[in-house]
Parts: structure tokens; C-alpha cells; sequence
């Protein structure tokens, strides 16, 4: 369903109903609504129930180990019912009567990184194997999540190689479509119905290597077969109700203990498979997380399954303004590596960073003591970091003083400092707790809170296991403020989906001096992703566009042939990042400051929204954009990329026949009052090729309003 007409859609569905989804959508989009909570779970006789005012599981309790009996989206009052009378989590054929079962149901407080959450723990053992499955339900929130913890011993999980079609028998009876069942599951679900529309999403970091992040496929469920992705949204055809499955894990080409797919379909049925735990990693003496799982629901409407998803991703982390939001400035996108950096360099560009405007300047490798393979002074290593105890204190060579004079005069200009900073990989982070002690020396001493943190590698439960326990030590003696900036650029890390209660994504490196920035590919990128991740959880890239322009040369996609200000632009969905020295910029660029402040004033209440992409995908020739969704306004970015068209009709996620105002905030375009026609689009005007506008939106009147009058 269109979201500016939710609660207009609800109109005629009951007072009860319209007054709890009127909450919700203020819950979700930032109002102050105080409220006593909607979340519930209870065990009563031998089902449990768990949900909210917008969606409800319940479960045969079935000693502990949960089979699910119905799942039910109250906003659309569409049930489905399970016919599969096998567990929802197993680990092999073996291992399914469950014992000892017990259940917890506790509220969990709002803290500065969540909001409060009714916690449902299951605990069961399965044999000599203990299973603990912790369940997550949100104030009107249309999903609820699931952590599985294992301790114990077992012999044998369940696997299941990925089978090519071609090599099975050709069907002509019953049992030839019947296909062994033998991997570890960590959810599932099984509906009646030959009609079901299936989209898998997989996505790719590594981004030094990979510049297409996100696959779509599209498929109608049919014989059993296999998918990789951390996404399956799942739409039944007769009523169009739907469903998502959202696996918790690195992307599927990293994941741990991988057998090749992420989930199976076959007509209704639906499953969860790879649990990223092998026999080995799972002992006696602690619990063992597996990945999580989250299920949710949503209506007939496109919009909706994305609404759904990103309804709960903004419960993971808490968007703090003074903490959260941030125009950083980091300048290794230069190439100087860490051959300039020192006191008196930091302070220059400090003062250019405040006359553009920035509000965080990072400093990258070089600060420290030790050296990294990245040095461009001096070759060091990433092992064994801990032999060297003043590894990450301030280089006395570079800063004399310390770090104090830097703190000092950012805090007289209003920009905040912060530091690059590699955790020590051997032994699968065995040292963690040396690496948090040394970023909380560093919060304390001179009141750092934003780190970047780089070199990671996962080849290990142990080492995914050490890295929360680092992340987790410095929130808790930080008091939640210490934001980590997660580098997805290489190596096998924590991909979209599975460190983001800890901070932002530092998405990309582009340099001009490889000739690998182009602004539509950035500007590709992150309207990709902006479809399935949180945008403003994104920190995205905007270079300085007068260096290295003869490496171009007459390409017409060079950076040269866009204003800074549109490159910037590009950036303002996610978090600004200028990859840069500014010390390096013309006087020109300074120019920037203006559209900077300005775009200061409505940063946090635009990442406030759902923002989603909208237009045609960026090729460099297309009408594209953004849209932040708020209730009953928002915002637009639309982007004229080298199109010959002064004017176009860009699509939106606006219902047919809503009346709307855009006023002008940035860039080229004049005010509109329009309304949207019978395909979702807005007709936008811009003067100029490879120029943009930033509109806030109000709604005058919608579609529904219309038909009520």
C-alpha cells in the first residue's frame, strides 16, 4: 500500500485497528507518541503466541523445539496456516525430540541503540545438544526476529549440497519429485497454494573488487530448489499478501560453513537453511550464535514489502543526531596514503574542512605509532600487532604533542575528530579485548567516538564471535557512544546485514587516480542498495573533481563534467563522506559550504524517512533519485543525469492521484504543485544535464481523501 495513505486506507477498517496503526506509523516515523507498548507473548496451554498490533506468530509448543501454526498480518487481516507438522529449526533428521523446554519472556528497556522490545527465550535440548532461540518483538513493527545460540555436543549437523535440475531424473510419478530433506534449517514455513511470486536478493561487499552490489531474482516457486541471498520476499498471487524471510549474515559468498545456498522453495514451502556454525564450533562451555533470522509481512502494494523490511532495519539501531549524522571528511581518497600526515598537516586541513562546512575529520592510517601494510613510508603488518604495546598510540614523530592540539582547535571550529583503526587479526581476534581497552583510551583521552574500523577477516565462528565481543565491550564502557564506521571494501567481513547495531558502512573506494570514481557508479550504487539497506546507514563518497581530469580525458562520465555541488548531492541519502584533502581543493570548491549548511538543516529529518529509489536506475543517462517517506510529507532528490529531456516523468511511491507541493531546498528546481497520475509518477524539471533538486514535500490531499468526500 502507498505509505503517505496508509492510514486513509484504514479508514473504514474499525476504530480498534485504525488507532493502533496510526500509531505505528508515528512509532516508525520519529513522532514522540507516548503509549503503552503492543508487543505480546504468553504460552498458553500448548501454543505460544507472540506479536504485536501488526503481526502475529503462534507456535505448537511441542516440548520447546517451536513448530509454527499460523502467521498473521493484522494490517491487512490475512492468516496463513502451516501444514508442515516438522520443527521449524532442525539440525538433521535425528535430532527432533526435544526435552527440558522452558521459556522466559522478559521486556527489554529502550537504551541509546534500540528501542524497547519484548525478548520471548526458548530454551530445549536436543539430546546432548542444548538450543536456546531468542525471539524479538518490536512496538508496531510488521516482524519479528530470531537468534539462535547452541551449547553442547553433536555429531553431525545437517547438510545438503546445492543438486544442478539437470541431474535429477526425469518425473513421471509421485515419488520421483520427492527430494531428501537434509539440511540444518533455521526457519520455515510451509502454506497451502500453487500460486506464489518469489523475489531473492543477494548482495556483494568487497567493493574494492566488486562494483555491482545487488542481484534480483525473480522466479514462481515450483520444485524444490535452491537460492542464495539474504533476502526472500515472498508474495502469495491469489490475495497478494506477503511474506519476507531476512537471513542475519555476511553475504552469501562469505558466509561460514556455507553449503552453497541460503534458502529452499518448493510451491508454499519455504526454508531457512545455513546456519554458519560447523560441528566443531559448537562446545560445551559457551553459546555458539548461529545467524539470524527475521520474518515479517506486508500487503498487496509494491511498496509494502519494502515498508515491512525497513520498518524493522530501523529498530536495529537508533538514529541520535548528535552522534549518528556526520559529513566526514577523509583524506586518503587523495592517494597520499600516510605520507603527509602529521600535526601540522591535520591542522591545515582542519581549516579548510570548516570552510566547507564538515562536521568529522577523520584521520586514516598514519596516526598510529605502528605501521600497516599501507604504509607509504614504511612496510608493516597487520599480525601480531600486540607485540609492539604503543602500536595504537599517536606517532611521536608526527604528533609531538599528542593528539590534543587537533582535538583542541576542531572543537574551536565545530568538527569532531576521528580515527582509522585495524583490529588484531591473529588468532581469530584472540586480542580483542586489548584492541577495545586501546579505542577506549583513546575515547577517553581525548573524547574520540568515531572509528574506523578496517582490515577485518572472518574466516572463523571464533573470530565473528570476538569481533561482538570487541564492538560490544566499547558500547558498554562508552555508554553507547562510540560510533564504528565498518569498511566493506574487502575481505570477508560482515557484508549489510550483520554489525549494524554497531554504527554506518564505509561503503567504497574510488579514486581519481585509478580512474575508477565515477559519480553515476556511486550514485548506482547506493540506489541499489537504498531498496533493501537503510541509506542513511551508508557512508558514500564524493572525490575532488579537479584532480587527475587528464586520466579521463574526453570520457563523458568523468568527474569533471559535474559540478561539486552535484557530487555531493549524490552523496545526501547516505552519510556525506569527502574522500579527499581539502588543502587540495581550488577556491572554487568552497563555494560548497553554502549547499552544505543548508542541507545540515533537514540531514537528520530526511534520514528520519524510508528512503527508497526511485526514477530509473543510474546509467549516467537516466531520470533518477530518491525518495525520504514521512508521514504525510517528505522528501525528494531527483537527479537529471546526461539526458536530453528538460523534463520527465519520474516515478515515485506516491499512490495515483495524491495532490502534493515540493518546495525547493537544493539545487535547480522550481516549486510544483501537482498531482501524481495513474502510474505513481510526478512530472520534474530541470534545466541543465547532470544537475539536481532537492524538494520537501507536503500532501495536500490524497486519493483516498477524494473518495471519503
Amino acid at each position: 500500500m502507498k505509505v503517505q495513505l496508509l492510514f486513509e486506507k484504514h479508514l473504514n477498517r474499525g476504530r480498534k485497528k485504525k488507532s493502533f496503526f496510526l500509531l505505528g506509523l508515528l512509532f516508525l516515523l520519529g513522532k514522540t507518541v507516548v503509549a503503552q507498548d503492543t508487543f505480546y507473548g504468553y504460552l498458553k496451554k500448548n501454543t505460544l503466541i507472540m506479536g504485536n498490533n501488526r503481526i502475529e506468530r503462534t507456535f505448537l509448543w511441542n516440548n520447546g523445539n517451536l513448530i509454527t501454526h499460523t502467521l498473521t498480518d493484522k494490517t491487512n487481516r490475512y492468516s496463513w496456516r502451516n501444514t508442515s507438522r516438522t520443527p521449524d529449526f532442525q539440525l538433521n533428521k535425528e535430532l527432533v525430540e526435544a526435552e527440558k523446554a522452558s521459556v522466559d519472556i522478559v521486556r527489554v528497556a529502550q537504551t541509546t541503540i534500540h528501542p524497547a522490545y519484548l525478548q520471548i527465550e526458548v530454551k530445549f535440548a536436543l539430546r546432548q545438544l542444548q538450543v536456546k532461540r531468542v525471539y524479538k518483538v518490536y512496538n508496531d513493527c510488521p516482524a519479528i526476529a530470531c537468534n539462535t545460540y547452541l551449547k553442547g555436543n553433536v555429531s553431525i549437523l545437517g547438510k545438503s549440497e546445492e543438486l544442478n535440475n539437470a541431474d535429477r531424473k526425469n518425473i513421471e510419478f509421485l515419488e520421483d519429485m520427492q527430494i531428501d530433506q537434509t539440511a540444518s534449517t533455521l526457519d520455515k514455513l510451509n502454506f497451502k497454494g500453487q500460486h506464489w511470486n518469489v523475489d531473492c536478493i543477494e548482495f556483494f561487499d568487497a567493493t574494492d573488487w566488486n562494483n555491482n552490489l545487488v542481484v534480483e531474482r525473480n522466479f514462481l516457486s515450483y520444485r524444490k530448489n535452491h537460492y542464495r541471498g539474504n533476502l526472500l520476499q515472498v508474495r502469495e498471487n491469489i490475495s497478494k499478501n506477503g511474506f519476507f524471510f531476512l537471513k542475519e549474515a555476511p553475504c552469501s559468498n562469505v558466509q561460514l560453513a556455507y553449503q552453497g545456498y541460503d534458502f529452499m522453495a518448493e510451491f508454499g514451502s519455504f526454508t531457512v537453511t545455513g546456519l554458519g556454525v560447523s560441528e566443531k564450533d559448537i562446545t560445551p562451555d559457551k553459546w555458539t550464535p548461529a545467524y539470524g533470522c527475521v520474518i515479517g509481512v506486508y500487503g498487496p502494494e509494491a511498496v509494502d514489502k519494502l515498508v515491512a523490511l525497513r520498518t524493522y532495519q530501523k529498530q536495529i539501531r537508533r538514529l541520535l543526531p548528535q552522534r549518528d549524522e556526520m559529513i566526514m571528511m577523509n583524506t586518503w581518497g587523495d592517494r597520499s596514503q600516510d605520507s603527509k600526515v602529521n600535526e601540522a598537516f591535520c591542522l591545515r586541513e582542519l581549516e579548510r574542512a570548516a570552510q566547507l562546512g564538515i562536521t568529522h575529520f577523520q584521520i586514516d592510517d598514519g596516526w598510529q605509532t605502528g605501521k600497516s601494510p599501507n604504509s607509504a613510508v614504511a612496510k608493516g603488518s597487520f599480525k601480531d600487532i600486540w607485540s609492539n604495546p604503543d602500536y595504537w598510540t599517536p606517532d611521536k614523530s608526527k604528533y609531538s604533542r599528542g593528539l590534543s592540539p587537533i582535538i583542541k582547535r576542531g572543537k574551536e571550529l565545530g568538527i569532531d575528530i576521528a580515527l582509522w583503526f585495524n583490529p588484531s587479526i591473529q588468532d581469530n581476534f584472540a586480542d580483542w579485548k586489548k584492541d577495545a581497552e586501546a579505542i577506549i583510551r583513546l575515547y577517553k583521552e581525548y573524547g574520540i567516538c568515531i572509528f574506523k574500523i578496517d582490515g577485518l577477516s572472518i574466516p572463523t565462528k571464533e573470530a565473528e564471535m570476538n569481533l561482538h565481543r570487541l564492538f560490544d565491550y566499547v558500547l558498554a564502557e562508552t555508554d553507547n557512544q562510540v560510533v564504528f564506521n565498518l569498511d566493506a571494501t574487502a575481505g570477508r567481513r560482515g557484508g549489510y546485514h550483520t554489525f549494524n547495531r554497531y554504527g554506518n558502512i564505509f561503503l567504497e573506494n574510488r579514486y581519481t587516480d585509478w580512474q575508477n570514481y565515477y559519480p553515476y557508479w556511486t550514485l548506482r550504487n547506493l540506489w541499489q542498495l537504498s531498496k533493501y539497506v537503510p541509506a542513511e546507514k551508508l557512508q558514500i563518497e564524493f572525490l575532488n573533481k579537479w584532480r587527475n581530469e587528464e586520466k579521463y580525458a574526453n570520457d563523458p562520465f568523468g568527474p569533471a563534467n559535474y559540478s561539486f555541488e552535484y557530487l555531493f548531492a549524490i552523496t545526501m541519502a547516505g552519510q556525506p563522506l569527502a574522500w579527499m584533502e581539502g588543502t587540495n581543493l581550488p577556491q572554487e570548491a568552497l563555494l560548497l559550504r553554502e549547499q552544505v549548511e543548508k542541507y545540515r538543516g533537514f540531514q537528520h529529518d530526511f534520514h528520519q524517512g524510508i528512503i527508497l529509489p526511485v526514477g530509473d536506475m543510474p546509467d549516467g543517462r537516466s531520470w533518477t533519485g530518491f525518495q525520504s517517506i514521512r508521514e504525510h510529507q517528505g522528501y525528494f532528490i531527483f537527479f537529471r543525469e546526461y539526458h536530453p529531456l528538460q523534463s520527465y516523468h519520474v516515478k515515485t511511491w506516491l499512490a495515483p492521484g495524491t495532490e502534493i507541493e515540493c518546495v525547493p531546498l537544493l539545487g535547480h528546481g522550481k516549486a510544483i504543485k501537482t498531482i501524481v497520475d495513474e502510474k505513481g509518477t510526478i512530472e520534474v524539471f530541470l534545466p541543465s544535464m547532470n544537475d539536481y533538486v532537492v524538494y520537501k514535500y507536503v500532501i495536500v490531499q490524497s486519493q483516498s481523501q477524494v473518495e471519503i468526500k
